[in-house]
């Protein structure tokens, strides 16, 4: 990129401003040295990791850089000999612990973020450092006793030694002695341990003067007794600084071998700095991703197939288009307040490569040019922009003439200073390059800065090169207008407040406003008749069809916002009428549960009434008792019918065609026995009893017991049913070989299918063996709902292995 377009452009401002979002000093480096892409891929990256890190830092706030420290410089003189200190080293281990902890934490979550992780993945382990420095440096930046064993002896000496000089020293304070002394301590001096003596005293205490006071008197005296003590004590001090060296530069001597893996994990860590502090400098401007879109190819319309076709077809213009895009909705300059700056829509059609932009002076229209490339720099720079939309092709490179470029040094004026930055941006666009010039052509004559300036963007359509161009030339208007790829702007001005307004309309030429600022400023209304008729009917006429334009624009405008805010509404309204629905078959859903809920536990108190009238029926011997129990049963039965809302089946309109109901009971017929409410078919008949078929079983009973159902000779007669008969299970269950689980599994289901069956008994096989199988299933049965009472197998039907169980009926 142009290095001075990005200063005139101000983008040193916006890394400035992302360097303050960094967390230590190498990301903040990264962030001031932070230039635009071209390469698309770069691009695109650079967007998803900031996205990923705006997503991070929301999800996740606790992941951070924490700790770490640029420790390049340290790095470099370990690597070439030097011994590092205590605090370089603890910043090197910190370092290093942060850049795990990072990697750890961004590996986990690879899935969600995978251009993070795939940079923390780069992140080197530095192995034994960490272990080395905390093994040898307190946080305190001491050497620790334990870092060799002979620091650990020398300190262990010095300790004994400092006892010894103390006792002695303490012994003077204590004595006669003290009357010589300026005050009873102990003090250092040159490394040695000596007592405040009065200088009038001089002589008293034999030893050595190492200091006296800024006032002569008080001497700093070492006694005789202590000199040889101090002197070997010094000697210790000589010997742990030497060996605290030797440590230290030991780990300057790791540190130096990993030199080139320790500046690698600090390029990473400000790597992953910077692309945090993009996502808080996005998170905080209210900012969006922007889209990147390919370069468009312009369709060249090909001449015709056919030769008679082509001899008449005359070639259209050349498309000089270069196929770029920009539309930003909304967009706003990064750099001024946001609680007052305007948006402005820098939206370019398919066709419109070169936007020509009027306007009043302060009205904006430098600002409009900055912002477009600041737009353009930021979304190749990896930010996110501060605008609703934004899709954009990525330049090769951006230039801008932005503001008074006149030097005084190269003795140059306004305008030669202007064209001679012109003429070097000039000399280096291309089709993939983005031009950004302001009053263009102004500073001389305005005739020739006209013709100048046109030429200028005549000379930038041929090359194909998107440009935003800001000037006051009329002449440009009528060029924008008249020329395919080029479309006029304009800056709004409020005639009202006599005040630009910085919206910006694409598509349509500023107007003039002098004649409309004079008249509202009270200019004598025959000056303004006068300037009127020499600026020329065509002129005033032009102006009056512009006013007509923007009146007619601005009421499309009112109209599309009355649009938008009744689509707004009917929107709000019928996301309220889903929430009203949604609650109301929700409530429909827990009153229907609660229906349900309601009508089982009833069910389930007829039924507990039924068993306990089955039961009682079971030990009634009275054949009056007995009729007037089943009454009972049959009245809560029909009870239950209505309770639940079964389907009972109502009896048919009597037909004319059904034949009388016979009463005598013959061989074939269907019957009820009453005592057990089963139904069965009749095989035999004799004089006191009847045979009757249940399933596979067949028993005998009393005629008076049972009463018939239907026969093969008449229509059936319909009766409410409350539970149709299952199909039987079988008499027999064989379990033999089964687990005892899978055992008791299937023996529960099958008694379930006999007692729906009406199987009055059955027989479970499960053969002798070790015996669990059979207690096991005894048990179940002991407990089983459907079960009433078992017994062993008789000889013949299994023995032991074979258990008969007798079945309630559920009627």
């Amino acid at each position: 990129m142009d290095e001075k377009s990005l200063q005139t452009l101000e983008f040193d401002k916006i890394c400035r401003i992302v360097a303050q979002y960094t967390s230590f000093s190498a990301g903040e480096a990264l962030a001031l040295s932070l230039r635009p892409t071209a390469d698309p891929d770069q691009a695109r990256r650079w967007q998803a990791e900031t996205r990923e890190a705006i997503d991070l830092l929301d999800k996740h706030p606790t992941v951070t850089i924490g700790g770490a420290r640029d420790v390049r410089r340290a790095a470099d003189n370990a690597q070439r000999g030097f011994t590092l200190l205590a605090e370089d080293l603890l910043d090197i281990r910190n370092t290093i612990v942060a850049a795990r902890n990072l990697r750890r934490q961004l590996l986990k979550l690879a899935d969600t973020y995978p251009h993070l992780a795939a940079i923390a993945e780069l992140i080197e382990e530095c192995a034994g450092i960490v272990s080395a420095i905390n093994s040898t440096i307190d946080e305190r930046g001491e050497v620790l006793d334990s870092a060799s064993p002979t620091l650990a002896r020398i300190r262990q000496e010095q300790r004994t030694i400092y006892g010894r000089i103390q006792d002695k020293l303490q012994r003077i304070l204590n004595s006669k002695l003290n009357q010589y002394l300026q005050e009873p301590i102990i003090t250092m001096r040159s490394g040695r341990y000596v007592i405040p003596l009065k200088a009038e005293h001089k002589g008293r205490i034999k030893g050595i003067v190492h200091d006296h006071s800024s006032s002569g008197a008080t001497l700093w005296v070492e006694p005789i007794g202590t000199v040889d003590l101090n002197n070997e004590y010094r000697s210790l001090q000589i010997a742990e600084q030497d060996e605290i060296n030797r440590i230290l530069a030991a780990l300057s001597a790791e540190i130096g071998r990993q030199g080139e893996a320790i500046k690698r994990i600090v390029a990473r860590l400000a790597e992953l700095d910077l692309i945090l502090a993009r996502a808080r400098y996005a998170t905080v401007t209210n900012a969006i991703e922007p889209q990147f879109i390919e370069w468009r190819k312009p369709a060249q319309n090909k001449p015709p197939k056919h030769a008679n076709q082509r001899q008449k077809w005359t070639p259209p213009p050349y498309n000089p288009h270069p196929g770029s895009t920009i539309w930003i909705k909304a967009a706003r300059h990064p750099l001024l307040d946001p609680d007052t700056v305007v948006p402005t829509n820098l939206t370019l059609d398919e066709n419109t490569f070169i936007v020509l932009i009027t306007g009043p002076n302060t009205g904006g229209k430098t600002v409009s040019l900055k912002t477009t490339g600041l737009m353009v720099l930021m979304a190749q720079s990896g930010l996110h922009l501060p605008a609703t939309e934004a899709r954009l092709t990525i330049f090769r490179n951006v230039f801008a003439d932005i503001g008074d470029e006149q030097s005084i040094e190269q003795n140059l004026s306004t305008f030669s200073a202007h064209m001679s930055n012109i003429v070097r941006i000039l000399k280096q666009v291309d089709e993939r390059s983005l031009v950004l010039l302001d009053e263009l052509g102004s500073g001389t004559d305005p005739a020739e800065g006209a013709a100048l300036a046109q030429a200028i963007v005549s000379y930038l359509r041929d090359k194909g090169t998107t440009t935003f161009v800001a000037t006051h030339y009329p002449e440009l208007k009528v060029y924008a207008s008249q020329t395919p790829g080029a479309t006029n702007a304009s800056l709004l001005f409020d005639l009202e407040t006599l005040s630009p307004t910085y919206e910006m309309t694409i598509g349509l030429p500023g107007r003039s406003n002098a004649f409309a600022i004079a008249r509202r400023l009270g200019l004598d209304e025959t000056i303004l008749d006068e300037a009127m008729r020499l600026l020329g009917t065509g002129s005033h006429k032009a102006e009056d069809m512009l006013d007509s334009i923007y009146e007619l624009r601005e009421k499309i405008e009112s109209e599309e916002a009355k649009t938008r805010l009744i689509l707004r509404q009917v929107e709000t309204e019928r996301e309220e009428l889903q929430k009203r629905l949604a609650d109301i078959e929700r409530e429909r859903e827990q009153v229907l549960a609660a229906a349900r809920a309601e009508a089982e536990a009833e069910l389930e108190a007829l039924r507990e009434e039924i068993r306990q009238i089955r039961k009682q029926l079971r030990d009634v011997q009275s054949l009056n008792q007995l009729k007037k129990m089943g009454r009972q049963v049959d009245e809560l039965a029909e009870k239950q019918v209505e309770a639940v809302g079964k389907t009972a089946v109502s009896p048919p309109t009597p037909s004319r065609s059904r034949r009388k109901k016979r009463t005598q009971i013959q061989i074939g017929d269907i019957v009820r026995i009453k005592t057990l409410g089963a139904t069965g078919e009749v095989v035999s008949l004799g004089k006191k009893d009847v045979v009757v078929a249940l399933g596979q079983m067949q028993m005998r009973t009393r005629w008076e017991d049972l009463e018939l159902q239907e026969s093969p000779e008449t229509e059936p007669e319909p009766e409410p049913e409350l539970v149709p008969m299952a199909q039987s299970p079988g008499i027999e269950l064989d379990l033999r070989g089964k687990q005892v689980e899978e055992a008791l599994t299937i023996l529960d289901k099958y008694l379930d299918d006999a007692f729906l069956a009406r199987l009055p008994w059955v027989r479970i096989i499960h053969g002798k063996g070790t015996g669990r199988l059979r207690q096991a299933v005894r048990k179940a049965l002991n407990h089983h709902a459907h079960v009433t009472s078992w017994e062993e197998g008789k000889d013949g039907e299994g023995g032991a292995g074979v258990t008969v169980a007798k079945l309630a009926s559920d009627n």
